[in-house]
């Protein structure tokens, strides 16, 4: 459930692999979110937001930049991230499909933006990591549901497969609008897909 940093030879001379080391982000991730924002308009200034699978950090890099000193920002992955962020970023190692979001609404309150870059380890059996990462996003689905106010946005990667549809309507049923989305820095045959949830609905 993490997501892993390129390391064969092609990725090293990957352009997005290379302008982010360039510009000291911690990956090549970080285009796909400032793409997706841009897009969405979901990070706004002294904003709350909730960043799963969060390693190696540079979402959480780009949402600081965003949400500015007087937002705040919360990770949670496996990992631990090591890049240094600012002191309204915080991180936790821990498991998101064991999160309990009662308890982390009492301690943070509520979020207005819930984002996910889950991605499983992958065992290049084509049916079963689509499986797992639409159980991944339907975990994130789930967190957002519960711990984002009312009116807030969601975002989600997912490899796209045959419950995609099933997917989209979840997310519907949860929010105003409901837009999958495909940014330009995904690599060709990718079955990568982000889906958008704009506007909680009120409970």
């Amino acid at each position: 459930m993490r997501k892993h940093p390129l390391s064969d030879r092609r990725a090293r001379h990957d352009p997005a692999y290379l302008r982010a080391k360039a510009e000291n982000y911690a990956g090549r991730a970080i285009y796909k979110l400032q793409e997706i924002d841009r897009k969405f308009r979901l990070i706004r200034h002294r904003g709350r937001v909730l960043d799963l699978g969060c390693w190696p950090g540079s979402w959480l890099q780009y949402v600081g930049e965003r949400i500015g000193d007087e937002g705040f920002a919360l990770g949670i992955d496996l990992d631990e991230v090591e890049i240094g962020l600012p002191s309204n970023i915080e991180t936790r190692v821990g498991d998101v499909e064991k999160l309990n979001c009662d308890v982390l609404v009492e301690r943070y309150g509520v979020f207005d933006v819930v984002l996910s870059d889950m991605a499983p380890n992958t065992t290049g059996i084509r049916e079963a990591d689509q499986w797992r990462s639409e159980e991944l996003f339907l975990v994130a689905l789930k967190v957002a549901l519960a711990v984002l106010r009312p009116g807030g946005h969601f975002a989600a990667k997912v490899f796209q497969g045959g419950r995609f549809p099933d997917l989209l309507r979840a997310v519907r049923a949860g929010f105003e609008e409901c837009k999958p989305f495909r940014p330009d820095g995904t690599r060709p045959g990718s079955l990568e897909q982000y889906v958008v949830g704009k506007s909680r609905r009120r409970s």
